[in-house]
């Protein structure tokens, strides 16, 4: 595996760099607690930044995913939140990889330049959680295409959005032999269906500035053409595009981590106490330098699995673990980076607290860290199932 970075990585470092530097923390305090970043959103899309995993044909950059990888790191690691939109850089995948050429034709363009905006998820439900082949939300064939009535939650982004990406269970799921059958992926026009009257969306509140929301279908009509690939597999649909979400989620925890131990290591090394700097002191200085440690092991693993992903190789459980490692290593950098401030990491104009409740969010979604340790455990050591 090739662990230097390329000259290419480098140069869009520097390109999103120099965008975030317009969005400096003020700008994110401001937004709390709950207005979207949509000057943010508007500035990567127009220098094609949301459009990166789209082939150049169909009017994005055509970068691989580890490349994409590194535009979200950069946004986190300046400070800013790569979550109010960084769906769209691997939703379309599902179209992309499995959608028909005229769906590619159709779609892919407009989400490329920003004219329409992929940025909503409809898989997990209330009462199924991360049993994604318990969902209940059904799509039921109709004599023009299917017509679904269900329940979505933790639809992030659900109300900044034209299209969803949607599961849907056509095959009651007794009828089929394995419970990972009869599932399939829709594209919804969003828009069409709210002024139907038959989709509905509630924000959530969270204890961050993160736009989700609960949606509900009551007969949302979809043509025939809304279907993605083949009916009944679109369970593995998601899950290719899984893959390259846990490997994007790790490369922003990553950039997270990065951020607090840069802003530890600049305070203690100002911060004078007592007579000198607080980073002097090897119970400030240890903890700092073992966070940068851990983050920097869990960048390997980001790298290793992304370069599968681009490969076109199986990277379940590499891009589970970078998830895993690298949420974990954000988060002990973020403990850290609040323990150097003492009480100013408290203080919201220094931006560690809000970066601090943003980094938790990713030791549960969008899986949660103990599912992760279950999938190894069962599919790759051979232990008995956990659940």
């Amino acid at each position: 595996m090739e662990i230097a970075p390329p000259t290419e990585l480098s140069q869009i470092r520097e390109s999103v760099r120099a965008l975030c530097a317009a969005f400096p923390g003020r700008y994110w305090r401001d937004l709390e607690p709950s207005r979207y970043p949509a000057e943010f959103v508007a500035a990567l899309t127009r220098d094609g930044w949301l459009g990166a995993l789209i082939p150049e044909r169909y009017g994005g950059a055509g970068l691989s995913l580890t490349a994409a990888s590194v535009v979200v790191e950069e946004i986190n690691a300046s400070g800013c939140n790569a979550g109010a939109c960084h769906a769209q850089m691997y939703t379309m995948g599902t179209i992309l990889r499995h959608g028909s050429e005229a769906q590619k034709e159709r779609y892919l363009p407009p989400i490329a330049s920003g004219e329409l905006r992929l940025q909503a998820f409809g898989v997990t439900e209330p009462g199924a959680g991360s049993d994604t082949t318990s969902i209940t939300t059904t799509a039921t064939r109709t004599a023009s295409g299917y017509v679904v009535h269900g329940q979505k939650i933790w639809t992030s982004r659900a109300e900044h959005s034209d299209l969803m990406l949607l599961l849907a269970r056509t095959t009651p799921r007794d009828e089929v032999a394995r419970k990972t059958e009869g599932l399939s992926t829709f594209l919804v026009d969003m828009k069409a269906a709210r002024t139907a009257g038959t989709m509905t969306i509630r924000p959530i509140a969270t204890m961050m500035n993160h736009a989700t929301t609960e949606v509900f279908l009551d007969g949302v009509e979809l043509a025939a053409d809304a279907l993605v690939g083949e009916e009944g597999d679109g369970f593995r649909y998601i899950l290719d595009g899984m893959n390259a979400e846990r490997v994007l989620i790790a490369a922003e925890c990553v950039g997270d981590g990065r951020w607090f131990t840069q802003k530890a290591a600049a305070y203690a090394s100002e911060r004078v106490v007592f007579g000198r700097p607080i980073g002097a002191n090897q119970g400030v200085q240890f903890p700092i330098a073992a966070a940068y440690a851990q983050v920097e092991a869990a960048d390997l693993m980001r790298y290793r699995a992304a370069a599968l992903f681009d490969q076109g190789r199986p990277c379940g459980p590499e891009a589970g673990m970078a998830k895993l490692l690298a949420s974990e290593a954000a988060w002990a950098a973020a403990n850290t980076c609040v323990d150097a401030h003492g009480g100013f990491g408290f203080a919201q104009e220094y931006d560690v607290e809000r970066k601090f409740r943003e980094t938790r969010l990713y030791k549960v979604a969008p899986v949660s860290n103990n599912l992760v340790l279950a999938y190894l455990g069962q599919h790759v050591l051979g232990m008995p199932r956990s659940y």
